[in-house]
């Protein structure tokens, strides 16, 4: 893994480079180059070979690099980061960082993907994330007021990447509860939770967050609703996911330290700002029945609030429900 990831350095200037000269560098044979370049394309690395010249990523190849990434950030999350991660490939960053969860990683810990194999979004469902196709991140967040008092962190993350994609010049986006970012009904950003802890005590969560860069067509084809990409969006592939990664972490650190002194009040107001599902017929699958009626926004604690069928105003927590917007 290692050695890929230095080969993959080497040809990041987007300069042919030999395998010859690739093995001389990185003290192995022009076989073992090959068989690593094969390997990566495997795993839907495009290159360029060209006899007589060798190797080269193409100049839309715009790989995640660690210390990119900490110049881009701000004092806020320079003061809090912990360790920050930057991998070739793991099966998800937030089942690997729940692993170091367990171990003791500190609070603020982050790492990064260019490709996840087990990618996971709500429910099960898989996340597609093709190799450099995405922003595959995960953050841990430790805290010391309990799993109940988190019931509105996926709102907050989603408030977190809206300012995010803001900041880089991307408007129109929308939030759907409990945890999408869409744009004209299409999705462009998920976020998954995952909480381990007390109630009512210390606890742990970690914030995953995926974010649609530049998919190929043969990915696109295996998500199964309506998409978009940033690279659509911006009118360009040439998008530095480093500085969106940079700002990204930024936002959320901001967001979390507010979160953690002051809950979800403060961010009530932006978040129904942006909501795109209040006033829209909507239907509920929770795990024994369904149920149909309006959106009517969230409560103070981030439940959804839906006026159904009958009548009545109810409110569903972001655990138990899968909503749909239905026409």
């Amino acid at each position: 893994m290692q050695l890929r990831s230095q080969l993959l350095n080497r040809l990041a200037d987007g300069q042919f480079h030999s395998g010859e000269a690739l093995g001389s560098a990185l003290g192995v044979s022009r076989m073992a180059v090959w068989k690593h370049l094969k390997a990566l394309r495997e795993l839907g690395l495009d290159f360029e070979v060209v006899r007589g010249k060798g190797y080269r990523l193409p100049a839309s190849c715009d790989l995640l690099d660690q210390e990119t990434i900490l110049a881009a950030l701000g004092p806020q999350a320079r003061a809090g980061l912990g360790p920050l991660h930057v991998m070739l490939e793991v099966d998800s960053t937030n089942s690997w960082l729940r692993e170091q969860t367990l171990n003791g990683a500190r609070s603020g810990t982050v790492c990064l993907a260019e490709l996840q194999h087990a990618g996971r979004g709500r429910h099960g469902r898989h996340w597609v994330s093709p190799f450099a196709g995405n922003l595959c991140l995960s953050l841990l967040w430790r805290t010391s007021q309990g799993a109940a008092a988190l019931g509105g962190l996926s709102l907050v993350a989603g408030i977190a990447v809206l300012r995010c994609l803001q900041s880089a010049g991307i408007h129109g986006a929308g939030l759907k509860w409990p945890n999408d970012v869409l744009v004209d009904g299409a999705k462009l950003a998920g976020i998954l939770i995952d909480v381990a802890g007390e109630a009512s005590g210390p606890c742990a969560a970690i914030i995953g967050i995926g974010i649609n860069i530049s998919l190929p067509e043969s990915a696109g084809a295996a998500i199964d609703q309506p998409w978009t990409q940033l690279s659509a969006l911006a009118g360009t592939t040439d998008l530095s996911r480093n500085r969106l990664a940079a700002m990204l972490i930024d936002n959320l650190f901001e967001v979390f330290a507010e979160f953690d002194s002051q809950g979800l009040q403060p961010f009530l107001e932006e978040w129904c700002k942006h909501d795109v599902v209040a006033g829209c017929p909507v239907s509920l699958q929770l795990p024994h029945t369904r149920v149909l009626g309006t959106a009517r926004g969230i409560d103070a604690s981030g439940a959804l609030l839906v006026e159904t069928t009958g009548g009545r105003e109810e409110r569903f927590l972001s655990g138990e429900v899968s909503l749909r917007v239905t026409t």
